[in-house]
């Protein structure tokens, strides 16, 4: 059975004050919808917003323009607003590029760097959110529909691919390969235009390549532009495309010509975005990089289009990626959160122009009556009686063209507007500079405001706090195990505040940090999500929980184990049901002789749980009893065994594990303060691969003992006989030796135990029992595999299939016995409860090559709901962590450093072969290290009980690293992940 891609999980936090309405990040989309006057909007927080124009004004359409009487400016000057807030739904968990209104307006598709192409429909009585459609391989760029009665949509993308969905839910219908033909990477699609007979797209190769949507082959290629295409726009009969280039022009082409017409210039910039509602592309918009919005209007020129008209609108601060016009207004989107309107200008042959423009229109009268009797004539200037019109000023006006004989050039003289027009024929011209442009609008008539978004963070040394710095300038703590912000610190500079917060501590990357959506998400990657661990007497907890000494956390498991708390819920009531059908017929069998054992117990509930705990409530392996880790630092919840303990194995906080221990937890060097020389025998302790992890004993303070790394292979075997032999003899002395961590601490390193001040509930002997049963386990499993069992699904599904076929096989083994669960989620001593905001996003991905796509994504408060598709769509990983409690396989990792006695002031520890380089687990605590120090230049006499009134090591040894203190007396929890140190 082929493998799934690899899956990540992430969860997205939750900003404070969150209230619906506005973008957080800039807007990437703009659309609207002419029958219900609802404007929407697609930004790069994944956010579509819909918004009610409520237009107070009368409105005139005709023509592909539209003109409005303006009576939004209230008698005081003030302006007043006409849009208001409808709805928002968070479509994408990744950048929207695009967006389109299809259907009547009822079906909103957005294009999203999620890769995902989904369908919103805002207008709908049971409004769901919006569903999946299609799928790229890469970012998806543009969408297009070809007309509000189609019932289809084309995407394009960064994949080199064209694809058609259906609205209907059929999928995709057309696939068009659109790679380049000289170099494949420049075919990525940037810009999209449809009709039911002509598909346009344009990209980096700079080519507007047209195919046919019904058989998906090119129908011809324009070549002209010299950079990326941005924008295009198709007339409504097929016979007509402009596209916009970073070439800094617009081009008119003829598809029945096959060749370009016009190449319009009024940009001085890259041109990002056109638009018109125009059915012929005789009126329409375009912005470029510098912010300019101009409008074209083309009318009347008998196809000269030199003699058009175009404007000089607006210009916002920034760039202006897309803009829409309807109604009198015109709407700009840039890369802030914001969307301001513009008042439209009317260009009809009505408008008040400059009388430089007029004498230049008038001038074409005669041409264009001999070619045309019918051509209109230009409005005469208005009469004295009649109301002024409003003028379009001068410097408003843009040479359309390279060719067009209007405006020319300003000279010097700037008294006179068009001064090359008024010279005399004769006269030469003066020298041509720049026309200096001033739009018609300085500022909009209304801005529709955004939120504020995350534009910058830190994540700080212990890896748990995050510092983050959204658009309005404040910097924020958040805590990436409870989920929510701890602190606020104003307007000031990230940098500034760092100091103040972070830590001189090392722990193992576990997640990773994305704001690409102004939100604060944390990704988890399954090869590195549960490498990180921090100890839980750190931990800050709202009801106390009983812990063993030195037991650490891992980050990644605790998480998890709480953002999916109610699907884990969900699956026990699940297993329950399963359980209980199984065992209907036993427990008829059973009635008649004995009690049948119950399917299900109520576990006590643990130090610091209420009676909402999930893990009070988890049944066990076996149905018998809450397991407690085994002595053991990281605390993963292992599997009973399958008889019932003694009674004292319940309470024992040292009971040794049973012969899975290895199928559900990471090996001991994982879970220890493991402290050895680097140079080890092979067989030593914690059952490590001597090549990769060596753990071997420290250096000996005896003679006997120094000749360990020399011995042979009789003189170890005869070793670990004695040491098996005088183990219960060890046992009592750890236990009367807890409490003195100098007096022990030697004697354990000696033994390549941990220096910790607790001895493990094991000998070495008893660990290296525990080898083979792995290797019989790996053994069982490739029995199993070549016997062709039956396969089971590579997702979280699996996990229960697995468990359920196990279920079969117990009944039809054991027909009289009653089937008992092998759920073993975590306990709250292991993961100690966490109460995460039920509205945090949970969400998994599916890696891909172009990025990765979204397969799921709910909330904490509704994976238990959604448990069918989880099941479905999760990894195989995921629900081994959850239901059985089992890590993904991965090898130790440790750390190999040296110390040194700061400037000679300290008596040498080096052992007596002279080696004094060090091994331990990669997470350790200086504290460790000192203890081990002190035990070497101050050692207890044997036999001698510590003084319990002596000064602990940390509080009066220091240990540096590059010069640099890493510990004090006021810090004694430090973490480290490696170097040279100097004590």
């Amino acid at each position: 059975m082929a493998k799934k891609a690899r899956q990540r999980i992430s969860y997205v936090l939750e900003l404070p004050n969150s209230s619906p309405g506005g973008h957080r990040l800039g807007v990437n989309g703009l659309a609207i919808d002419r029958d219900n006057a609802i404007l929407y909007s697609g930004g790069r927080d994944g956010v579509i917003c819909a918004w009610d124009l409520n237009r107070p004004g009368a409105a005139v359409h005709g023509g592909g323009h539209s003109a409005v009487v303006d009576d939004t400016v209230r008698a005081n000057g003030d302006t007043k607003s006409i849009t208001r807030f409808r709805a928002q739904t968070q479509a994408h968990t990744h950048w929207i590029n695009d967006i389109t209104l299809a259907q009547q307006h009822t079906a909103l598709v957005s294009a999203s760097s999620d890769l995902l192409v989904k369908v919103w429909r805002p207008l709908a009585s049971d409004a769901n959110e919006p569903a999946t459609i299609g799928q790229h391989a890469d970012y998806v760029r543009c969408v297009a529909t070809p007309s509000q009665s189609a019932n289809w949509v084309a995407s394009g993308g960064l994949d080199r691919k064209l694809y058609l969905w259906d609205l209907s839910g059929a999928g995709k219908t057309l696939e068009i390969d659109v790679q380049g033909e000289e170099v494949s990477q420049k075919g990525s699609v940037y810009a999209l235009g449809a009709t039911h007979d002509i598909l346009a797209n344009g990209g980096p190769e700079s080519i507007v390549r047209l195919w046919d949507p019904k058989s998906g082959q090119r129908i011809t290629k324009f070549v002209g532009h010299t950079d990326m295409i941005r924008a295009i726009l198709i007339s409504e009969s097929g016979d007509m495309v402009l596209s916009a280039s970073a070439d800094q022009t617009v081009k008119v082409w003829s598809v029945t010509a096959g060749r370009c017409m016009h190449t319009l210039t009024m940009h001085d910039h890259s041109v990002w975005a056109l638009f018109s509602d125009d059915p012929r592309l005789e009126v329409f918009y375009s912005s470029d990089l510098s912010g300019l919005v101009v409008k074209t209007d083309v009318r009347g020129t008998m196809g000269d289009l030199d003699n058009g008209l175009s404007v000089a609108v607006a210009k916002e601060n920034e760039g202006v990626s897309k803009l829409v016009a309807w109604d009198g207004s015109i709407w700009t989107a840039t890369a802030r959160a914001s969307i301001n309107r513009w008042k439209d200008v009317d260009t009809s042959s009505s408008v008040q122009l400059p009388d430089a423009y007029k004498q230049h229109r008038a001038s074409l009268v005669t041409v264009r009556s001999r070619e045309s009797a019918a051509q209109p004539v230009p409005s005469p200037p208005a009469a004295a009686s009649e109301p002024a019109k409003p003028t379009i000023p001068a410097r408003s006006i843009l040479r359309i063209s390279n060719t067009a004989s209007f405006p020319l050039v300003i000279g010097r003289d700037n008294d006179e507007p068009f001064p090359g027009l008024s010279r005399k024929g004769s006269e030469p011209a003066t020298e041509p500079v720049a026309l200096l442009v001033e739009p018609v609008h300085q500022l909009p008539e209304e801005t529709i405001e955004g939120q504020f978004g995350l534009v910058k963070h830190r994540l700080l040394n212990d890896r748990r706090r995050v510092l983050t710095l959204d658009t309005a300038g404040d910097v924020l703590l958040w805590d990436l195990i409870q989920c929510r912000p701890v602190k606020s610190f104003g307007k000031r500079h990230l940098e500034d505040v760092e100091p103040e917060v972070n830590t001189r501590e090392a722990v193992a990357p576990w997640c990773s940090i994305d704001i690409s959506s102004g939100n604060l998400t944390v990704v988890l990657e399954p090869y590195n999500c549960f490498d990180a661990e921090m100890y839980a007497d750190e931990l800050a907890l709202d009801e106390p929980v009983e812990f063993r000494e030195d037991q650490r956390i891992n980050l990644g498991k605790w998480i998890l184990r709480y953002l999916f708390a109610n699907l884990i819920d969900e699956e026990i009531r699940r297993d329950e049901a399963f359980r209980q059908k199984l065992n209907e017929g036993t427990a008829k069998r059973v009635a008649s002789g004995r009690a049948a054992p119950p399917l299900a117990i109520t576990i006590p509930p643990q130090p610091g749980s209420g009676p909402s705990d999930l893990s009070s409530a988890t049944p066990r392996p076996g149905g018998a009893h809450p397991l407690m880790t085994p002595g053991l630092a990281i605390g993963m919840g292992t599997p009973g065994s399958p008889t019932p303990p003694a009674p004292e194995a319940l309470t024992s906080p040292l009971s040794p594990p049973d012969k899975r221990l290895s199928q559900v937890s990471r090996p001991s060097q994982e879970r220890e303060d493991y402290f050895s020389d680097a140079i080890q025998s092979p067989d030593g302790a914690q059952g490590a691969k001597p090549a990769q992890t060596p753990a071997a004993e420290v250096p000996p303070t005896d003679e006997k003992a120094a000749k360990a790394p020399g011995e042979n292979g009789k003189e170890k075997d005869k070793d670990a006989k004695e040491k098996d032999k005088d183990k219960d003899k060890e046992k009592d002395k750890d236990k009367e030796n807890a409490k003195s961590p100098g007096t022990t601490f030697g004697k354990k390193l000696r033994m390549g135990m941990s220096f910790g001040t607790k001895k493990l509930g094991r000998s070495m002997s008893a660990a290296a029992a525990e080898k083979p049963a792995v290797l019989d386990e790996k053994a069982e499993e490739s029995e199993s595999s070549s016997s062709h069992e039956k396969e089971f699904d590579d997702s979280f599904l699996g996990v229960i299939q697995k468990m359920r076929s196990e279920y079969e096989k117990q009944q039809a083994e054991a027909p009289g016995r009653p089937v008992e669960t092998k759920l073993a989620p975590s306990l709250a001593n292991d993961t100690p409860v966490l109460k995460l905001p039920a509205g945090t996003k949970v969400i998994i991905q599916e890696e891909t090559s172009g990025g990765s796509a979204e397969i799921y994504r709910g909330t904490v408060a509704s994976v238990g709901a959604d448990a069918d598709v989880i099941e479905e769509r999760a990894p195989q990983w995921l629900g081994e962590v959850l239901l059985l409690n089992t890590l993904p396989p991965k090898d130790p990792v440790k750390i190999s450093f040296v110390l040194y006695p700061w400037r000679d002031t300290l008596p040498p520890i080096v052992s007596a072969d002279g080696n004094n380089r060090l091994n331990a687990n990669r997470m350790l605590r200086v504290k460790k290290i000192l203890a081990y120090v002190a035990e070497r230049i101050d050692p207890v006499p044997e036999g001698k009980e510590p003084d319990p009134e002596a000064l602990r090591p940390e509080e009066y040894l220091e240990l540096y690293c590059n010069d640099q203190v890493s510990s004090s007396p006021s810090v004694p929890s430090m973490l480290l992940s490696g170097g040279v140190f100097t004590s």
